[in-house]
């Protein structure tokens, strides 16, 4: 079972300072100091009496000529808890012992959990990490930012997957994201989110790579989404458009990307599945989700519904249903609803992570 973020037991990570790598070993470049991003960091308040927690420092962002970490509410912000000025460390305590290292920025403001992003910033302190907002494994993104598409080619690159590729499965979804009140500690409960983006993969992330920003893998690497949460086999991420208008409501500024200005050509915009949806298959198919929505997640058992693609027709738009394959409920679908094929996926729980 994932933990929310990620998690150690203070003594476990004591015992693994114990066995440390010899200096003639390579450093994890996600885990250890680095000054690019996509890398482990936390709020350094971010601890129990058993566990330190932490994620990813994701990309670097600006507001008002003032540089800024993005990554999200429960990484920077503790889930709401954090308050202006709080320390945030790179590497996060989860790679250093449990104890504060580097502080390369100061927590700023996060919208409030349940407003559909997960999304914070904090204040980059001089150039502790890099102005330029080079992410490592990528390299220096576009700030233009990108629509989600199914189909879409993506790249991310967080702290404990490193460097990882996949594309888009399920656009304007729906998610029941569960969390955890405390740091490895405490009642589990759950937000639910709206016009999500998830990748279907079991490698694309796992737990500490929340906070990465997703980028379209085409040499644009132009923001597609900043990812939150996730299950064994299926990423969620938060649409980039959204995460910038939230977080400038929350600073009182417009906030956007550091980067080149570089876009793509249609047809640089598909991935691995070789196509992109026709237009029309979209919106039928929103449309049909629009009307069967709320009853489709009201099922037990039912983690989350969105608009993907047919199994029977690769260029066929279909109505995605995410079901909890723990769960003891198996709720039954017709093979159509409203006209639009409906593909059921069994996951996990998703869990921000």
């Amino acid at each position: 079972m994932f933990k929310p973020k990620i998690c150690f037991f203070a003594f476990i990570v004591l015992t693994a300072l114990i066995y440390a790598p010899l200096p003639t070993q390579a450093q994890n470049p996600y885990q250890s100091r680095n000054k690019h991003f996509g890398v482990s960091g936390s709020n350094v308040r971010d601890f129990t009496s058993g566990f330190c927690c932490g994620g990813t420092l994701g990309s670097l962002v600006t507001a008002g000529g003032t540089l800024y970490i993005l990554s999200n509410n429960h990484i920077l912000a503790r889930q709401d808890k954090a308050s202006p000025g709080q320390n945030i460390s790179q590497p996060g305590l989860i790679d250093n012992g449990c104890q504060r290292a580097t502080i390369v920025a100061d927590f700023t403001t996060a919208p409030q959990l349940g407003t559909n992003v997960d999304a914070a910033i904090a204040q980059l302190r001089g150039s502790r990490m890099n102005t330029s907002g080079y992410i490592e494994g990528i390299g220096t993104i576009s700030s233009v930012v990108k629509a989600p598409a199914v189909g879409l080619a993506v790249v991310k690159s967080g702290r404990t997957t490193g460097t990882t590729t996949g594309t888009i499965g399920a656009i304007n979804a729906s998610v029941n994201v569960q969390y955890q009140i405390r740091c490895g500690q405490g009642r589990n409960y759950i937000i639910s989110y709206t016009n999500q983006i998830i990748i279907d993969s079991t490698t694309f992330s796992a737990g500490g790579d929340s906070g990465s920003l997703i980028v379209s893998n085409d040499g644009c690497f132009q923001p597609v989404g900043l990812l939150f949460a996730g299950s064994s086999s299926t990423t969620v991420a938060n649409p980039i458009s959204e995460v910038l208008t939230n977080l400038g409501a929350a600073l009182g500024a417009d906030v956007s990307f550091v980067g080149g200005t570089c876009t793509s050509s249609p047809s640089q915009q598909v991935g691995g599945q070789g196509l992109q949806l026709p237009q029309k298959a979209v919106d039928d198919a929103r449309k049909g989700l629009e009307q069967n929505r709320h009853d489709l997640m009201s099922q037990p058992g039912v983690l989350g519904v969105g608009i993907g693609v047919s199994d029977i027709n690769n260029q066929e738009a279909a109505i995605i249903v995410y079901v909890d394959q723990t769960s003891s409920w198996r709720p039954q679908f017709a093979d159509q609803i409203d006209g639009i094929r409906v593909r059921v996926i069994l996951t996990d729980p998703i869990i921000a992570f």
